[in-house]
C-alpha cells in the first residue's frame, strides 16, 4: 500500500486560514494563536499575566485589539515587535500574503496580491518585501556539514557583445553564490563577481571545513578548495559529465530551477539591489520543503516576530 505523502495532510492551520483572510477579527486571533499559542504573553516584559482589553459600550474586543500586562502596565497588540508593526494594513491582508507566500514554490507577484485583496500595488510591495524580509536565514546558523555541493547562478542581464558566453560567466549577469547540503539546508547570496578570492570567502562562511565539498570543474575552485579537509570533488561539466557515481552538483542545480522558473514566469525581472531578498524567499521555501503547507505558514508567521524593516533607522533621542 503506498503511503499517503505527508505534505499532503490535513492541517488545521489551512482550515482556518480562508476565514482569517476575509474578516479581521479572526485574522488577529489566528496571528496571536500562531504567535503566541495558548499563552500570550506581554511583548513588553515576557509576563504572562495580561487580558484583552473590552470595548465598555459593546463588551467586545476593543477596535485596536489591545492587550495590557498586569505588570508593567503597559498596551500592546499582536503586531508589536514583528514586521508588520506601526502597519496600517489589515491584518487579514497580511494573512492572506503570508498564506500564498509560504504555500507558492515559485513566488506570487505583488500584483496578484493587489488584485486578490484589492489594495494598491504600493501597499502590496509592502507586505512582499517585509515577507521576504522575515525569511531572511539565521544568523545563528551554523555551518553547512557533511556532503556540500557549491555551485554559482547567473540571473538577469544578457551578454554585451557577441560571442560572450551565455552561461553566465563574462556576462553583465548578477552572479549568485549557493551552496547547498544534501538532505539539509541551502544558503544562497548575491556576490560582486566570480574570482577566487570572493568565492573562497563565501565557502569559508557558509561550509564547515570538515564538509566533503563537490563542485564543478571552474579552475577557481581547485586553488579555493585546497584546505577542505572533508575532501574536494569535481565533476567535470566542461566535457559533459554530469555525474560519476555520488560525485555530482545536481541538487544545487535543482534548487535553481525553481529560481529560474520563479524570476522568469511570475516576477519577469528582479533589480539586483534586492535580488537577496528574493533569494531568502526561495531559499526559506527549500530549507521547509519538508513541511506541509499549513505548517509552513505558520513558521512564516513566527519567524516574522523581533524582526523590522524601516525606510531609514529611527533618530536617537537628546539625553
Amino acid at each position: 500500500m503506498n503511503k499517503k505523502r505527508y505534505q499532503l495532510t490535513k492541517s488545521d492551520v489551512i482550515e482556518a486560514i480562508p476565514l482569517a483572510c476575509s474578516n479581521e477579527l479572526a485574522a488577529v486571533e489566528f496571528i496571536e494563536g500562531q504567535r503566541w499559542g495558548k499563552t500570550p504573553g506581554c511583548v513588553h516584559c515576557g509576563s504572562v499575566d495580561v487580558y484583552k482589553m473590552l470595548d465598555s459600550n459593546t463588551g467586545e474586543r476593543n477596535k485596536r485589539f489591545l492587550w495590557r500586562c498586569k505588570d508593567c502596565g503597559k498596551q500592546y497588540t499582536v503586531r508589536i515587535g514583528t514586521v508588520y508593526e506601526e502597519s496600517r494594513i489589515d491584518l487579514r491582508h497580511w494573512c492572506y500574503a503570508f498564506w500564498r507566500a509560504a504555500t507558492s514554490k515559485k513566488g506570487v507577484a505583488a500584483l496578484e496580491i493587489t488584485r486578490h485583496c484589492q489594495i494598491s500595488y504600493k501597499s502590496a510591495l509592502f507586505l512582499m518585501n517585509r515577507i521576504r524580509f522575515a525569511m531572511a536565514p539565521d544568523k545563528k546558523a551554523g555551518k553547512l556539514t557533511g556532503t556540500v555541493e557549491v555551485d554559482e547562478l547567473y540571473v538577469g542581464g544578457k551578454p554585451r557583445y557577441k560571442g560572450v558566453s551565455k552561461r553566465g560567466r563574462g556576462t553583465s549577469k548578477t552572479p549568485v553564490f549557493a551552496a547547498v547540503e544534501r538532505g539539509g539546508k541551502i544558503r544562497r547570496r548575491v556576490i560582486a563577481n566570480i574570482t577566487g578570492e570572493t568565492l573562497k570567502q563565501a565557502i569559508q562562511e557558509e561550509v564547515d571545513t570538515q564538509a566533503r565539498l563537490i563542485t564543478d570543474d571552474f579552475p577557481a575552485y581547485k586553488f579555493i578548495c585546497a584546505d577542505q579537509q572533508g575532501g574536494h570533488h569535481t565533476v567535470a561539466h566542461t566535457t559533459r559529465e554530469y555525474a560519476r557515481g555520488d560525485i555530482h552538483t545536481n541538487t544545487a542545480e535543482s534548487s535553481f530551477a525553481l529560481v529560474k522558473r520563479g524570476i522568469m514566469g511570475v516576477y519577469h525581472n528582479v533589480s539586483k539591489n534586492y535580488l537577496h531578498r528574493y533569494l531568502w524567499q526561495f531559499d526559506f521555501m527549500w530549507n521547509n520543503r519538508g513541511l506541509n503547507d499549513g505548517e509552513r505558514t505558520a513558521r512564516l508567521i513566527r519567524v516574522t516576530e523581533g524582526k523590522r524593516l524601516m525606510y531609514k533607522a529611527p533618530a536617537k533621542r537628546a539625553l
